[in-house]
């Protein structure tokens, strides 16, 4: 059995998310679908995080074993050929017998895209969170610094607890504009549930003139997930990258 590595690109949009539930279409059951038409078996995929609903990926990593013989470049064409239009398979490897795409990953790189603007574009409205004021970025990069470094995230997880610890490190976190479109980059060692989007909702609290900066530092003091903004809609949130 062969160990082998890709990094998948899918719009969310369509999909219950990555893992697979019964009579719903996720990525991983359409994943393991296409290889097994390739290999004639079908293998279990096991994907750096799980993705919510409705939330897309840029670089998602994924192994999976397989006994299949073929080149990775030709595996990577086949899924290809296999796989919807809203997924593609970006690169494709053999990696060692023991990696493991969940537990080797060490931080991912989240984006999530805000547009503030009162016109929604018929084109891209399926990957951004729209915003009807003006958000003022600055304010909202001045509120993020309290948030960057080792610190309990329980304030932006949703359904708590999710794990044995919320504690979290973010390495960084950026907001920048471009036109009307604005995007706030969260890199940490893991991600709570929701934890990005209730980041993203909290500081458009903020850019909108809701919230003093100050306020985003309380929220993470307080622990207490009701202190914190709302959870911003799955459409503006990309895996964008993981670091093994």
């Amino acid at each position: 059995m062969r160990n082998i590595k890709i990094v998948l690109s899918y719009d969310g949009t369509d999909f219950n998310g990555w893992q697979i539930q019964p009579g719903l279409r996720t990525v991983q059951e359409t994943l393991e679908l296409a290889a097994e038409q390739i290999t004639g078996s079908r293998p279990k995929a096991n994907a750096s995080g799980r993705t919510d609903a409705g939330v897309h990926a840029v670089g998602q990593v994924v192994n999976f074993y397989t006994p299949a013989t073929m080149t990775p470049d030709s595996f990577r064409k086949a899924l290809n050929a296999k796989l919807p239009d809203d997924m593609a398979v970006r690169e494709c490897k053999e990696a060692g017998d023991t990696f493991d795409a969940n537990r080797d990953a060490v931080r991912k790189l989240y984006r999530y895209v805000i547009r503030d603007t009162n016109i929604r574009d018929p084109f891209l409205r399926k990957y951004y969170s729209i915003s009807h004021q003006t958000l003022d970025v600055a304010a909202m990069q001045r509120a993020a610094r309290s948030l960057v470094g080792t610190h309990d995230f329980h304030s932006f997880e949703t359904n708590w607890p999710n794990r044995a610890t919320s504690v979290r490190t973010i390495t960084h976190l950026s907001v920048n504009r471009a036109g009307e479109y604005i995007w706030l980059d969260v890199e940490a060692d893991g991600f709570l549930y929701n934890m990005v989007r209730t980041i993203a909702g909290t500081l458009m609290n903020v850019g909108r003139g809701y919230w003093p900066e100050e306020k985003v530092a309380e929220v993470l003091k307080a622990e207490d997930r009701r202190e914190a903004g709302p959870t911003a809609p799955a459409a503006g949130l990309f895996l964008m990258r993981v670091s093994y």
